[in-house]
């Protein structure tokens, strides 16, 4: 059978980690003839709760370094956010400067194009881009063309997702494409496509942070930690990637019928992906008996107005996307962030929406995603004017959304982050010198 450990972290971080790995020596080693190891955190964002431990970071830096390896630390974050920038503020950059790991920013690096497997080729001649092609940095196809000699771990968070249900080693990977390649189509055919990365690079190990684990979504606001955050104390291992994220999602109380993207790879024959197949060690998985939710909490701001449409509306793009950044900017930033203003998405709008938002006293907003632009956008820009109405673009340009959202709640990137003004764009410009293709909302 499929093995899968499970490590208490209350007995310690380390001896967690070393547990882990231990059991994984166990099936083969763990470095390979080069000895280089590459290990890809999730690092989306710097915002508390969404990116994994740094201290877990550290142990497994720790063991590797024991045992010769030379290691490397990469991420590319999320659209709206530059790696370097998430490296300063969460600790990653200091835990490999304390450790000596090198550190690898993927959204700086040179690139090459691939195609997604799983979807037929379109080509959207108004938006000049083709759907089925994405470009992956050097480093990830070093990884690709050297299998045999390079380990690479994958060392995701426990957390739900309100796109794509839940976020772990799998979903960890869409950090390689690049930031103008993640948005289009990012819809429901979200779940095929970050299996298709997975088909192209799979993990030799993955070990899950689950000290904490994140529900109603992967990006919670923090004035709702007590409600949205969990701990369970807990590291998730296997050289399976597809198996430790079935575990994974069973923690959450979740089946593969519950998470797409999972039953997709198990029918393709990714690995495997059914729970009575799988030996889990360490902890009995009757243990964890609630089923919680993966969806965002259905909590907004009522002085902004949210329309939308009731013909198409996916959840994998432009609805949960703009809503999960809205509830962070209203709760998160209550006494700078301004309402007054409407969020449109979706297809298939009322003929009459511009007299209703003219009779609410809604005059301005952000229209997210094609569907809803192609269908409304220019009629509500004629009537309330261009620089009252923002575009969204893609299925999901979250670069674009926060960019239209800090505008209308009248804050500023700044407002965002815990560093110095002097301090972020010192990070930027610098991330610009080395060939940042970020996109961020500056």
């Amino acid at each position: 059978m499929t093995e899968v450990f499970i490590s208490d972290t209350k007995m310690g971080v380390s001896k967690a980690v070393n547990e882990i790995f231990s059991n994984l020596m166990r099936t083969g080693p763990i470095l390979k003839s080069s000895k280089e190891v590459y290990i890809k955190v999730n690092g989306i964002d710097s915002k508390k709760h969404a990116y994994t431990s740094p201290e877990v970071l550290k142990e497994v830096i720790k063991y590797l370094g024991d045992k010769g390896a030379k290691i490397y630390v990469m991420e590319n974050s999320t659209q709206a956010n530059m790696t370097r920038i998430v490296f300063a503020i969460t600790g990653f950059k200091d835990v490999c400067d304390e450790t000596g790991a090198n550190i690898i920013y993927l959204d700086e690096e040179d690139t090459e194009i691939f195609e997604f497997k799983g979807k037929p080729s379109v080509k959207d001649k108004s938006k000049g881009y083709n759907l089925k092609t994405f470009r992956l940095p050097k480093t990830i196809i070093k990884i690709m063309k050297n299998r045999d000699s390079i380990t690479y771990i994958n060392l995701p968070k426990l957390k739900t997702h309100s796109m794509a249900g839940v976020t772990l080693g799998i979903k960890n990977q869409w950090g390689f494409p690049q930031h103008a390649d993640r948005g289009k189509d990012h819809n429901y055919n979200l779940h095929s496509k970050l299996v298709d990365v997975y088909e192209y690079i799979k993990p030799d190990i993955t070990i899950i942070d689950g000290i904490e684990g994140t529900i109603h979504g992967h990006y919670p606001p923090t004035a709702w930690e007590d409600r949205l955050v969990k701990h369970f104390n807990i590291l998730i291992g296997g050289r399976d990637t597809l198996a430790v994220d079935v575990v994974g999602a069973r923690i959450f109380g979740l089946t593969l019928d519950d998470v797409p993207h999972l039953k997709i790879a198990n029918k393709r024959g990714l690995g495997e992906g059914d729970l009575s197949k799988i030996q889990v060690i360490g902890k009995n998985l009757e243990e964890f008996t609630e089923k919680y939710q993966w969806d965002l909490l259905q909590e907004f701001p009522e002085n902004v107005m949210i329309v939308k449409g009731t013909e198409l509306l996916c959840r994998e793009g432009c609805q949960n996307n703009p809503l999960a950044t809205l509830q962070v900017f209203a709760y998160d930033h209550k006494k700078k962030f301004k309402g007054g203003w409407f969020l449109v998405m979706g297809k298939g709008h009322d003929e009459n929406l511009v007299e209703i938002l003219k009779e609410k006293g809604f005059v301005k907003g952000l229209v997210a995603g094609y569907c809803a632009i192609d269908e409304v956008g220019e009629q509500l820009r004629n009537e309330f004017g261009k620089r009252k109405v923002f575009f969204s673009g893609d299925c999901n340009n979250l670069a674009d959304t926060v960019k239209a959202i800090l505008k209308l709640s009248k804050m500023t990137v700044f407002d965002l982050v815990s560093l110095s003004t002097e301090e972020l764009m010192s990070l930027i410009d610098s991330a610009k010198e080395h060939g940042s293709t970020a996109l961020v909302p500056l």
